[in-house]
């Protein structure tokens, strides 16, 4: 993977050279010939690798399972804008000519764009090997780590193998992983990690002694072994944890949950700035889809249906109508009951999805598929109900199934895509998304959020494959 993404980098910088060469030429008050713009471009290409290394774009496939191209978009963003700057002062600064600041600035934006679809291109091709899947143990085969187990089984795009289980005493296996094996004790998780090739193990709680785990775990890191651990209440760590230490022991701290005056400002102005773009593209794509749902069954245009946001503030939420009207909504409550429970079962196809085929209307079910039937949220975005990013906006019965930590998902505005909807959407269970929800909210900044916003049309398009 490593050698793919530096072959990736070094072709996303040849086209952006290319590109910028073939569109802007010569041109210039001060021109430099092309063989001289191509050896000084040649010899920048290694300055431009050992950024990317130095900022971490080469090591973090093997570390995150699931680690993809949007990741890496700030660092590609900053490497780009470092890189450019340095090579326009040093060639300034040394003499050897006068650099065009238009020309390099069209090279810096021309260069994020080719480098970030070349890395898309290199990991597409890598997961399509099997020489790219990482065989897995999961060491604990308790309620813990069967969780982690289906979630890996769930993300095929993770480039994950789960080999099976080693717990000397797990727990009656879900039915979503009654083909996976129990492997055997931890006594004989160095045997197994042999005779399967693994290359990864993630630790998700067991009944053995600690100080097995301490020594096995070393070993394993010295035989080159990718070790996971799922930490004690996972529930509440995210990402924007602090690991410190006291005297070499390591602390983990925990940020209040809060989004300062200014970010709440910055969020604000990027809803309003971002959902009055895309509402002037989608117009006429609302206004078709208008006339088609108005031609194919009685009833209105919209569903309007009260919501729950910011701080449990109700709210009115728009959405294209997908079903006939006067549908019984008691059905959707028996589902949040029964799918509230992380244990519960997948129905067909491993999603939790309620299927409705009987209500929804067959424009419906187009616009539901390539979610379309969300684009009138975006007048919620602009009123200041919702945000583009944040957890789903949450129907006020669903809170009469929450668990006390789940309400800290009103601690920020509900969201139009978050966490859940580019993570896992109908391959998770109820109780699943609103931890994602939460998880969301206790993580919160603005790289999160266009990180996610980068990861949305990914997303829909995976959804759109796969449906």
């Amino acid at each position: 993977m490593r050698r793919l993404l530096v072959v990736a980098d070094v072709a996303g910088l040849t086209a952006a050279f290319v590109v910028v060469e073939v569109v802007y030429g010569n041109r210039g008050a001060n021109p430099v010939s092309l063989v001289s713009e191509i050896v000084l471009f040649v010899v920048s290409l290694p300055v431009f690798v050992l950024g990317a290394k130095l900022f971490g774009l080469y090591d973090r496939d093997d570390e995150r399972a699931a680690h993809s191209t949007p990741d890496d978009l700030v660092r590609v963003f900053l490497l780009m804008t470092v890189g450019v700057f340095a090579i326009e002062h040093a060639v300034d600064l040394s003499g050897i000519a006068s650099p065009d600041l238009l020309k390099l600035t069209v090279f810096w934006a021309v260069a994020v764009a080719c480098v970030t679809g070349a890395r898309i291109a290199a990991r597409t091709l890598a997961r399509s090997s099997a020489s790219y899947v990482q065989r897995t143990i999961i060491v604990g085969g308790g309620e813990v780590g069967q969780l982690i187990a289906r979630k890996l089984l769930r993300h095929r795009e993770y480039g994950i193998r789960l080999v099976g289980f080693v717990d000397a005493a797990p727990r009656e296996r879900h039915p979503e992983l009654a083909g996976v094996e129990i492997l055997g004790g931890l006594d004989t998780l160095e045997a197994v990690v042999g005779r399967h090739d693994v290359e990864r193990v993630i630790f998700a709680y067991s009944n053995d002694r600690q100080t097995d785990f301490l020594e096995l775990i070393r070993r394993l890191r010295d035989d080159g072994v990718q070790v996971d651990i799922v930490p004690r209440l996972f529930d509440v760590i995210g990402p924007k944890v602090d690991v410190h230490a006291v005297e070499g022991v390591s602390l983990i701290g925990l940020p209040p949950v809060r989004i300062p005056r200014s970010s709440r400002t910055i969020k604000r102005s990027l809803d309003v700035v971002l959902a009055s773009a895309l509402l002037l593209v989608a117009l006429a794509v609302m206004g078709v889809i208008a006339l088609l749902i108005k031609r194919e069954s009685p009833g209105p245009v919209f569903f309007r249906q009260t919501r729950l946001g910011k701080d449990m503030r109700p709210f009115t939420m728009l959405k294209f109508r997908t079903m006939k009207t006067n549908t019984d909504e008691s059905v959707h409550r028996d589902f949040i009951a029964a799918t509230m429970d992380r244990a519960a079962t997948a129905a067909a196809g491993g999603l939790y999805k309620l299927e409705r085929d009987d209500v929804i209307t067959p424009i419906g079910r187009v616009l539901r598929r390539t979610s379309l039937d969300e684009l009138p949220q975006l007048f919620n975005v602009l009123r200041g109900e919702m945000s583009l990013v944040g957890p789903r906006p949450c129907i006020p019965y669903e809170t009469e199934r929450f668990e006390p930590h789940h309400f800290d998902r009103f601690l920020v505005p509900a969201g139009l895509t978050g966490l859940w909807q580019t993570s896992a959407r109908a391959q998770s269970t109820f109780g699943e998304a609103l931890d994602m929800d939460v998880l969301y909210a206790q993580s919160w900044s603005l790289g999160l959020d266009l990180l996610l916003l980068a990861r949305t049309p990914l997303q829909l398009l995976r959804s759109r494959a796969t449906a």
